[in-house]
């Protein structure tokens, strides 16, 4: 009888680790996918400001991403985010 209680509380044990990892993995997406900005928070825009563009941040990711704005973002474009490589 204690070899099955044994068994059944590794089981629950087991299931209960599964179910928190999952869990995390499962929060872990949502925060970083609510750390990125819609493109009208960002105030993005397609054309450059001056000599500034998308393609000389660095938050670009090319081919068309972007670290903190949400889509696809042209290469020619620029937001509020913006950040100068050193």
């Amino acid at each position: 009888m204690v070899g099955i209680l044994d068994r059944s509380r590794r089981k629950l044990m087991g299931a209960v680790v599964t179910g928190a990892s999952v869990g995390l993995l499962f929060r872990g997406s949502r925060i970083k996918a609510a750390e990125k900005m819609t493109k009208q928070q960002a105030e993005y825009r397609d054309a450059p400001n001056g000599i500034y563009s998308c393609g000389m941040c660095t938050l670009f990711e090319k081919p068309k991403s972007c670290k903190v704005v949400e889509g696809e973002v042209s290469e020619d474009g620029w937001c509020k985010a913006f950040a100068l490589a050193d």
